[in-house]
């Protein structure tokens, strides 16, 4: 189905050569337009998520409010937390966070409407509801994964604080709050939110849309988004371009040439790999996603000189020229992931299979966006027709 225009989806669109726009602003214009925090540069993602929804920039009292609303409702119930402190230390980070969305559920305003008889017109507004209390919870959830996964458990290191923005907050309940860090807390704000949309048709957004599509709550529906993201091939690349990056720092010369870099691109790709990090399903330009990054790597000096980092810079000049000679490569261009990563590993998150939860904290953005706006609209449940192979084969035979 790559490629098969076959859905609505409102707040972003992906072109091959100029890549995501939001309600037709690029990133860099975002950047400048959506508001920022109380400290730091970067635009929040409930700014851009307020952009998603209605299509408007937000004022700057209309995102305060928003954070604060947000922070009002990040508790998490009783029984979610002791759920994920019952589960294994070593359960995969992706699967706690889909069963504790899950059983959100419990709590759903539109599950419990819906039972008690509910107008079609009216179905948006407690999807809505649901959906505000998710994006609310996410952070929190996540933040949990993480103290019991790799800190022993216990309380989190800090308590959500009303007057903070969404990443903050997040930032504070895995241990980096405060004005010490406020450079890691700038940089969860521009990773929320570039990763919050990027159309419809990839896996957690249209998992998201597919479920939702049968009046299955946002709780149960962002649960299959997760559980699509958690797939190698959609939301664990970040971690496999660190990993491997970190290879390429262990086996070439400290003081490497250029001639080593590429030595050990052609490496990989003569081994039958593929160099992580590179592609996109849609993208035939440099990812402006990545751009982003580097560029807010580039402004911050402990960033820039970081020998991972920089290896990652190296390879974003020379790897699209070895992928062009190799020639099976549609696009030899970096995306996203090959920056995002690295950036974390900077500043002391080394567990790299939790990577993919701070991305599902980020991808609620869009497609809850665009789940109220399904139910507003009332679009119909997703059915697609299928065929067998014998079907098949008699195409192609007739052809």
């Amino acid at each position: 189905m790559r490629g098969l225009k076959a859905m609505v989806w409102e707040g972003s669109v992906l072109d091959a050569n100029e890549g995501i726009r939001f309600h037709g602003r690029t990133i860099k214009e975002c950047q400048r337009e959506l508001p920022k925090g109380t400290s730091g540069t970067e635009m929040l993602p409930e700014a851009m998520f307020w952009l998603l929804l209605t299509g408007k920039v937000p004022s700057v009292g209309q995102v305060r409010a928003f954070s604060r609303e947000l922070a009002e409702k990040a508790a998490i119930p009783a029984f979610v937390s002791k759920m994920l402190d019952d589960f294994p230390r070593d359960l995969h980070p992706m699967t706690q966070f889909a069963i504790a969305v899950s059983a959100l559920n419990y709590e759903s305003k539109f599950a419990k409407a819906y039972e008690k008889g509910l107008n079609k017109a009216d179905y948006w507004e407690p999807t809505f509801d649901d959906s505000i209390s998710l994006l609310a919870k996410l952070p929190t959830i996540a933040a949990k994964i993480y103290q019991n996964a790799y800190k022993g458990g216990g309380a989190l290191p800090a308590e959500v604080d009303v007057n903070q923005d969404w990443s903050y907050n997040y930032a504070a309940l895995l241990g980096k709050g405060g004005k010490e860090n406020e450079n890691f807390q700038d940089l969860l704000r521009l990773y929320l939110a570039l990763h919050g949309d990027h159309e419809g048709g990839n896996v957690s957004a249209h998992a998201t849309h597919l479920v939702g599509s049968a009046l299955s709550d946002p709780f149960l529906s962002y649960s299959a988004g997760l559980q699509g993201l958690a797939g190698p091939l959609h939301g664990l690349a970040a971690q496999e371009v660190l990993r491997w990056i970190l290879q390429m720092k262990d086996n070439i010369p400290a003081s490497h040439t250029e001639k080593d870099v590429e030595d050990y691109l052609w490496s990989t790709l003569n081994s039958g790999r593929v160099v992580p990090g590179y592609g996109h399903a849609v993208l035939r330009k440099p990812d402006p996603r990545f751009e982003a990054l580097m560029d807010y790597a580039a402004a911050r000096p402990e960033i820039a000189n970081d020998p991972v980092f920089q290896l990652v810079e190296k390879n974003s000049r020379i790897a699209p020229e070895v992928l062009k000679k190799h020639g099976k490569t549609k696009n030899p261009y970096p995306n996203v992931d090959s920056s995002s990563g690295v950036l974390f590993h900077h500043y002391g998150f080394h567990e790299t299979l939790y990577y993919t939860a701070t991305f599902g904290v980020s991808r609620g953005l869009g497609p809850l966006a665009q789940l109220i706006w399904d139910r507003a609209l009332g679009l119909p449940i997703e059915r697609p027709k299928s065929i067998n192979l014998a079907g098949l084969l008699k195409q192609v035979e007739g052809n």
